[in-house]
């Protein structure tokens, strides 16, 4: 972290001392701008620079000078009519940048398949601090929010259970919040539980973040033998049972291994390797 310290830049001519630089309030401006976008997940609504300051504990002078700048840069844009800022091109483009760079145009095809012979709807997650990311399939729709937590979700637990470099695993987390009845909130349970996905390789959520909902969810895992993305179909208990866990866990098996393979950069597909 930058704050605490600062940098020097080497001796201008003619001059007898080195200049003295702190980062500090740059790197400061920088998270807070990220937190500005942060504040528009999972669908949130348009907001003012006040509510904006108020969610962020900052000035609302200091919010509307960060909310302008990202104006300007395209990643807000704002309503004329009432002044009130949303996402903004910018952050489209990057995302569709981002989307078909990871190759997830590619896995759309594959869950859709995989939802259409379960009858369960499958979705593939990548793992952002202590969310789990849908990124694709059945649950990407403009009404729903993309983030579970990574402690009440199969999805979550499977990223949790197969961290990749720099992630880490229950530890990590903020404290857990029960959603339901059945959600996990010691730290040292959710380890257990960690270590139950990985001995049985598929993580159950049996209405851990909503009562009614029974998940399954697998690794598709890179050539380091972590996660990259989670992969899992969700259904009704009715649908998913104790006598057709198993043949639901074989269908996702099979088109996690597909993904492990398509979602490659082109060169390492080709060349067969996962």
């Amino acid at each position: 972290m930058w704050q605490g310290r600062s940098c020097r830049t080497p001796l201008a001519p003619g001059r007898g001392r080195a200049v003295t630089q702190t980062p500090v309030a740059g790197a400061q401006a920088v998270r807070r701008a990220l937190d500005i976008l942060h504040c528009f997940h999972d669908n949130a609504p348009d907001l003012s620079a006040s509510e904006i300051a108020r969610r962020l504990r900052l000035s609302t002078s200091t919010a509307h000078r960060l909310a302008r700048t990202l104006l300007g840069a395209g990643f807000l844009e704002q309503d004329p009519r009432t002044a009130r800022y949303r996402l903004g091109p910018a952050v489209t483009e990057l995302g569709r940048l981002s989307y078909h760079q990871r190759g997830l145009h590619l896995a759309s095809p594959e869950l859709a398949d995989l939802a259409r012979r379960t009858g369960a709807t499958a979705d593939l997650a990548l793992r952002s601090g202590p969310y789990a990311v849908i990124v694709a399939g059945g649950s990407v729709t403009p009404k729903v929010g993309l983030r579970r937590p990574l402690h009440s979700t199969a999805l979550g637990k499977v990223l949790l259970a197969w961290p990749r470099p720099g992630e880490g695993g229950a530890e990590s987390l903020p404290p857990l919040r029960a959603f339901t009845d059945r959600t996990i909130v010691r730290p040292d349970l959710l380890t257990a539980e960690l270590a139950r996905v990985r001995d049985r390789e598929h993580a159950v959520n049996d209405g851990e973040s909503a009562q009614g909902v029974r998940t399954l969810a697998v690794p598709v895992l890179d050539r380091t033998d972590a996660a990259r993305f989670a992969l899992a179909v969700r259904g009704t208990p009715d649908l998913i049972t104790a006598e057709t866990t198993e043949w639901f866990l074989d269908q996702a098996r099979a088109c996690a291994r597909a993904l492990e393979v398509l979602l490659l950069p082109p060169a390492q597909r080709h060349a067969g390797t996962r």
